[in-house]
């Protein structure tokens, strides 16, 4: 990822240049295209998909008049205080307060200017939000997210450039001039007035994994592949700052071997996690992210999420949960000697734990992890998935102005037509995994881009 002088002349000239076409890219793009500006959008892969394909696509936000219409009352303020809460204080509060005041006006244009279908998820609680403010369309599926987000970009007559990958930035004494690509046919380059770096982390590069967060180095790795850290290798040469490298999504319920996501709700829900001694490990309502660790941890790195159909069929509105049911990543059974022939688990153990397991449920008080358990036990019929860990995607990156997201200097100040959003920016789940407040990539890459895409440099 190299850096360059400019040169004389550039193949082609845009005013906004954005390199990646996820979800922070394309709504950095519509937003830059309303105001006014000449927009290109440069993606490496053949489609845009990227790590928002992979997600379920949902998006916190508070005091939406989605939340109003189901009867939840939400402020912004405690959003924020909700996500620093989780990071145990780690973040700029500066950032924090713009993402959270932000991520209701993106979702509420989004609907009204590009009509995309959102709704809150009514029905299940998230873990670390104190309200239920997770925005998703139709199918709680990121592939929709992103398919909805490029064709609101087409219509607004946005330029996506596929097979594209920039492996060089030009710089003209304190600016960026342009970047070259590379492409089947060769290479190319392309100058721009301002750039904005939404190509997110780096959870496809093993070795800036391995250096910067390895305890989760031998995970699953779930994230896009083309997560290689341009934006904070660049940074890095351009001396920018960048913050909380070791900061990273886990996720500790993706089914094995199938390699599918399968929805926390079934934990949120009264679900359990049992190690191959038929025994839990953790307290599971921590939440998703620091899961990936507790699972890897357990005999083979492995281990089977028990929860029963009543949550199985709350988890079937998300179109990953359908996948695994017709993959058969799903096991249903009738009792508890029949789940511990589909599971392979002790039977004696297993039942042990699911007999204790309900005495918590009804007692309401704390079990010996600290977890308190949904009133409604678990009750045949039982159903059970096999999951392992991943790692979906990095939430350190460069640091950015909270009011403009232009990155910032290690000097001070910021470079001035240089920008970040979404994975490229450091985030706000704080220093490691558990910092991660369900949505927050998401919450990055929308207001992020919503940010950067409506300044203007000077």
């Amino acid at each position: 990822m190299s850096l360059a002088p400019s040169p004389a002349k550039f193949d082609l000239e845009t005013e906004t240049l954005i390199i990646g076409a996820g979800a922070a890219g394309l709504t950095a793009a519509l937003v830059a295209r309303e105001a006014g500006q000449e927009v290109l959008v440069l993606e490496a892969d053949a489609v845009p998909a990227g790590s928002t394909s992979l997600s379920a696509g949902l998006i916190p936000a508070a005091g939406t008049r989605f939340q109003r219409a189901a009867g939840i009352t939400d402020s912004v303020a405690e959003f924020a205080a909700d996500i620093q809460a989780k990071a145990k204080g780690e973040n700029d509060p500066a950032l924090v307060q713009a993402m959270a005041q932000t991520a209701a006006q993106v979702v509420e244009w989004l609907a009204d200017r590009h009509g995309l279908p959102f709704s809150v998820v009514e029905n299940f609680d998230y873990p670390g939000h104190s309200h239920r403010r997770m925005h998703g369309l139709p199918t709680r599926a990121g592939r929709e997210l992103v398919d909805s987000l490029r064709a609101a970009a087409e219509a607004a007559g946005v330029d996506i450039i596929c097979n594209r990958r920039a492996d060089r930035l030009y710089r003209a004494d304190a600016r960026i001039a342009g970047v070259r690509v590379r492409s089947p046919e060769g290479a190319e380059t392309v100058g721009c007035k301002r750039l904005i770096l939404a190509c997110n982390g780096y959870g496809g590069n093993r070795d800036m994994v391995a250096q910067h967060m390895p305890d989760i180095s031998r995970a699953l790795w779930f994230g896009h592949d083309g997560n290689r850290g341009e934006a904070v290798l660049w940074a890095n040469s351009l001396g920018c700052e960048t913050r909380h490298l070791g900061a990273y999504q886990g996720h500790g319920n993706v089914a094995h071997p199938h390699g599918i996501l399968i929805t926390w709700a079934v934990i949120m829900e009264g679900g359990i996690q049992l190690n191959l001694q038929g025994q839990r490990f953790w307290n599971e309502s921590q939440g998703y992210s620091e899961a990936a660790r507790a699972v890897l941890a357990q005999p083979q790195g492995v281990a089977w999420t028990i929860f029963d159909t009543r949550i199985a069929a709350i988890a079937r509105q998300f179109e990953d949960f359908k996948q695994a049911e017709a993959q058969g990543a799903i096991r249903t059974a009738g009792d508890a000697h029949s789940l511990a022939l589909a599971t392979g688990l002790p039977e004696s153990a297993l039942a042990e734990t699911l007999a204790q397991t309900a005495q918590f449920a009804a007692s309401g008080q704390p079990d010996p992890f600290g977890r308190r358990l949904p009133p409604q036990p678990l009750q045949a019929p039982f159903v059970a998935v096999k999951v392992t860990g991943a790692l979906f995607h990095t939430q350190g990156g460069i640091v950015v102005d909270p009011a403009t997201a232009q990155a910032r200097l290690q000097r001070g100040g910021v470079l001035a037509n240089l920008y970040a959003v979404g994975g490229a920016a450091c985030g706000v789940s704080g220093s490691a995994d558990s910092g991660y407040l369900s949505g927050n990539g998401l919450l990055a890459a929308l207001s992020l881009g919503w940010l950067a895409g409506r300044h203007s440099p000077a």
